[in-house]
């Protein structure tokens, strides 16, 4: 099933662009030689895939009040028929019995104005290895409260990706799955918080909240909140040597990238 829904354009982009709105943050392509940082842009997101790691190396998507809506959660794990013809593609099996979740990185939750939206949100391409802890309770509060930033009258502009090797999940520590499937050492997320508006670059100022986080890919990262885990996001570049934010004002970018989180987290 190849899904070709489309989204609303929101905030004054083109549909084809709204969820990369903030950055490309590997500078990925659609080149397939280029198959560790291959560009997919979907309707519901869009992601940097690593053919290698068979997981994607970020994924960037926007969400406001209109993604949000009432259809219950699809749950049709399957591989993504939009890689290229010759590439491997992951199927749910590939993480049967392996002690990690099928870790999405854009949330059922962040989808589900329509069933074919939602159903984007499980293709396997939007998945990394998660230890069950992790992606039930730490990052399942983090998504939640995302959620409930946009409730409260605003938008938000979401990047997320695995980093490093080697996890723990419920059957202990693994470097991968079948398939070769790469288990990540950890998780990040960055998240630029906006009042609902128009023009979202230009109202990007100082003040502009962004969360970041980094979490252990593993049964105890639930013992500490998710709030624990807030860093800066010049510490992510540092660690990912991806640019993040790269379409912000250099002079904006680097006070809201210097600065570490501290608001409210609930």
């Amino acid at each position: 099933m190849i899904l070709t829904c489309w989204i609303i354009p929101l905030s004054g982009f083109s549909q084809e662009n709204v969820n990369l709105a903030m950055g490309n943050p590997s500078g990925a392509t659609s080149d397939t030689i280029k198959k560790d940082n291959y560009l997919m842009v979907k309707p519901q997101y869009s992601l940097s895939y690593n053919n290698t790691k068979h997981t994607p190396n970020w994924v960037s998507w926007h969400v406001g009040s209109s993604d949000l809506g009432i259809i219950s959660r699809q749950s049709n794990f399957q591989p993504d028929a939009t890689l290229p013809a010759n590439w491997y593609k992951v199927t749910p099996q590939d993480y049967s019995n392996s002690g990690f979740d099928k870790g999405q990185q854009c949330p059922t939750g962040d989808r589900n104005n329509s069933e074919e939206n939602n159903s984007a949100t499980f293709l396997m391409t939007n998945m990394i290895p998660q230890a069950p802890n992790n992606n039930r309770i730490t990052w399942d509060r983090l998504e939640s409260y995302c959620r409930k930033l946009v409730s409260q009258g605003n938008e938000l502009y979401i990047i997320c990706g695995p980093e490093g090797t080697g996890g723990t999940g419920s059957n202990g520590f693994s470097l991968e799955l079948k398939h070769n499937v790469a288990v990540p050492l950890q998780l990040w997320k960055i998240i630029v918080v906006l009042p609902e508006g128009n023009d979202d670059i230009k109202r990007i100022d100082a003040s502009t909240r962004v969360i970041a986080v980094l979490i252990p890919n593993s049964q105890e990262c639930s013992e500490k909140e998710w709030g624990k885990y807030r860093v800066s996001v010049n510490q992510l570049q540092s660690l990912t040597g991806y640019d993040f934010l790269s379409n912000i004002p250099k002079d904006i970018q680097k006070i809201i990238e210097a600065r570490i989180d501290d608001g409210l987290i609930n």
